[in-house]
């Protein structure tokens, strides 16, 4: 956010309480932001986990059910810990419109096309700032249902998590390491 940059990027997009197709969802949007060797941060990658929120106070910290991928603003709900205070991030897509939340119907909307998000940072009470902007497009290779993202283990590179929010996040965190099976 302080700099420009590009940045490699793995993105997986979900549907939480697993509920029908036909039916609204909480979105979630999980990103790993790849970082060169020689970068900023405890690993090679950050991991950023977005969910479909309100956009306003007090809409930004409940997590809301959508129908469509397009219409739903993603946001962080928990914040980091910046230098002035508490920061929230957030995106909205840009395009294309239309995009479903069901999964394979997403994947069908998107096809070969980009998905575009702009990408914003709040305080937790004030207005949305934009600060840049997400590209992401199909990969051709099945989904890797190995790869967990931990926003714990692999904070965002440069910025701080409150203890308070990484006391929070830790036990559902250390569930989803497991590995398939194990009690």
């Amino acid at each position: 956010m302080d700099a420009p940059g590009r940045s490699p990027a793995t993105a997986r997009i979900s549907r939480s309480a697993g509920t029908p197709d036909r039916l609204p969802d909480v979105i979630g949007l999980a990103l790993r932001l790849h970082h060169p060797e020689s970068g900023p941060a405890p690993s090679t990658f950050s991991d950023v986990l977005l969910s479909s929120t309100g956009w306003s106070v007090p809409g930004r910290y409940l997590l809301l059910p959508r129908l469509s991928v397009s219409r739903a603003p993603l946001g962080t709900m928990m914040p980091y810990r910046g230098d002035d205070g508490p920061v929230l991030l957030g995106a909205r897509t840009v395009g294309p419109a239309g995009l479903p939340s069901s999964l394979p119907a997403f994947r069908r909307s998107l096809g070969s096309s980009s998905w575009h998000l702009g990408l914003y940072f709040a305080t937790p009470r004030g207005p949305w700032q934009h600060f840049g902007t997400l590209t992401l497009t199909l990969g051709p290779a099945a989904e890797d249902t190995d790869l967990r993202f931990d926003a714990v283990l692999h904070p965002l590179a440069g910025a701080r998590t409150y203890e308070w929010a990484r006391r929070v996040r830790e036990p559902s965190y250390a569930l989803s390491r497991r590995a398939p099976g194990d009690a």
